[in-house]
């Protein structure tokens, strides 16, 4: 795969420029991303479209200093230039010749059976329409339907000056439905996504049709929503639909970069009590299939699974290669980048808390007053303090230990120590959703997950008295 990117010479003369003009540490990123999509919106195709972006990103640090250019143009002369203007970002001068030897190449091939590359259009099409009937056959009241499929093949190859030299070729699928359903008391919404680092056979007719009842459905039951309450409830998360709130609420507090700058709640606290014993966090990109997996990270480290709390007990911080180096240990494999034209930053991959010993029903039918969150929408942190605030885009209110009326979108308010503290019960029944993280203008894929668990206490923003 390198060969047909660049050369290992060529890498091997970028590096040697970069270092001679002064540098410290030089990297060279090489992507070639092919991106498809397709999308059915009121039973007609508003768009059918495929691209194509090649380019190298060139990064050159002196001490505290990281000078970083960007480039289309792949040929030895196209990258010779990105990196003298690197260097001469990170720091003016020469250091003689420096030679740098790249070993062996670390290729990881494509993880998929089908690539969507070799499906045809119009048997992805036919998919959005099948999909489109199936949502529609749910009831009358379903009067808007959007399907829409998107699959990307990213092959990149990472070489560096401490003689790094590695390549991925990353195959991802995702498929999403959204419905509007219109009755009496208005329009309601409801949405499901399929998304996984795969080829084609993710979307099987099985999976494509239970989403799409899914999200019919959301929008169907919601047309019966009354008004949340307001105030301090106790808080039911449905598995796998609360793993965002922890991606947010903890997750970006336990990434290096903020740590380092003492921009989070949870600086200098390895080894304190942080949340309730019930509560394991791990981000781990080792996960196959899922929506964050990585064979390696953007900066050519392996990827991991690191153990962030363990217990309660926080235990490690989630590292990238500057970090890591400026604090003399080794990545945790969470250097990520969008694309060639950015550099890379700490980012999170597959974030979840580990499952535990109780039935889900029976943490419901435990609880005689509170809020059962189906699925989380969009929200808000702050890592400085830990503040959050959530969108709850399917809800339900909880009353005498039983699952009841639905309840209209509001917000779920609160603090991400405070909740972690504020776990009473964990069930057995984990499952994961695809998401997508944007941080300082980067968006990348992120899988989150949790099992169905009880939240004490935690603020709900609704409109009713």
């Amino acid at each position: 795969m390198s060969q047909a990117l660049v050369s290992k010479e060529v890498l091997e003369n970028t590096l040697a420029q970069a270092m001679t003009l002064g540098g410290e540490f030089a990297e060279v990123f090489v992507e070639d991303r092919v991106t498809s999509s397709a999308v059915l919106d009121q039973r007609r195709i508003e768009e059918l479209s495929s691209g194509r972006d090649r380019g190298a990103g060139i990064r050159v640090v002196v001490g505290d200093t990281t000078g970083f250019a960007h480039t289309a143009d792949l040929s030895e002369n196209g990258l010779l230039s990105a990196a003298r203007a690197a260097a001469a970002v990170a720091r003016e001068g020469g250091r003689g010749v420096r030679e740098i030897a790249l070993g062996p190449l670390s290729d990881n091939p494509a993880r998929a059976t089908m690539l969507p590359s070799e499906v045809d259009k119009a048997r992805k099409i036919e998919l959005l329409r099948h999909a489109d009937d199936v949502a529609r056959s749910q009831g009358s009241s379903i009067t808007q339907v959007q399907v829409a499929l998107g699959d990307s093949s990213r092959r990149f190859v990472v070489a560096n000056s401490e003689g790094v030299y590695a390549a991925d070729h990353q195959i991802r699928t995702r498929f999403n439905i959204s419905c509007v359903a219109t009755g009496d008391t208005g329009m309601q919404t409801g949405y499901r996504p399929i998304a996984g680092t795969k080829g084609f056979e993710l979307l099987s007719e099985l999976a494509v049709e239970e989403a799409a009842r899914g999200a019919a459905q959301q929008a169907i039951t919601k047309l019966d929503a009354r008004p949340a309450p307001s105030g301090d409830w106790p808080v039911v998360l449905a598995g796998g639909s609360g793993g965002i709130l922890f991606h947010e609420a903890c997750g970006h507090g336990l990434e290096a970069d903020a740590i380092l700058k003492h921009a989070s709640v949870y600086a200098d606290k390895v080894g304190q009590q942080v949340a309730s014993p019930l509560v394991t966090l791990v981000d781990d990109g080792t996960v196959q299939g899922e929506w964050g997996y990585l064979a390696i990270d953007d900066e050519g480290r392996p990827s991991a699974r690191n153990v962030l709390i363990e217990d309660g007990v926080l235990t490690d911080y989630m590292w990238d290669y500057l970090r890591s180096r400026k604090e003399g240990r080794g990545s945790s494999g969470n250097g990520r980048r969008q694309s060639y034209q950015h550099l890379p930053m700490v980012r999170m991959t597959n974030t979840y808390l580990l499952e535990g010993t109780s039935d889900a029903s029976e943490i419901i039918a435990q609880t005689p007053r509170g809020v059962y969150v189906a699925q989380l929408g969009g929200g808000q942190v702050n890592t400085a303090t830990g503040d959050f605030v959530f969108g709850m885009t399917a809800a339900f209110l909880i009353e005498d230990g039983k699952i009841t009326s639905p309840l209209r979108d509001c917000n779920l308010i609160g603090n991400g120590p405070e909740v972690l503290q504020r776990v009473d019960a964990v069930a057995n029944d984990f499952s994961m959703m695809p998401g997508t993280c944007g941080k300082d203008g980067q968006q990348v894929p992120v899988g989150t997950g949790q099992a169905t668990m009880r939240l004490t206490s935690v603020t709900i923003g609704g409109t009713a008295s």
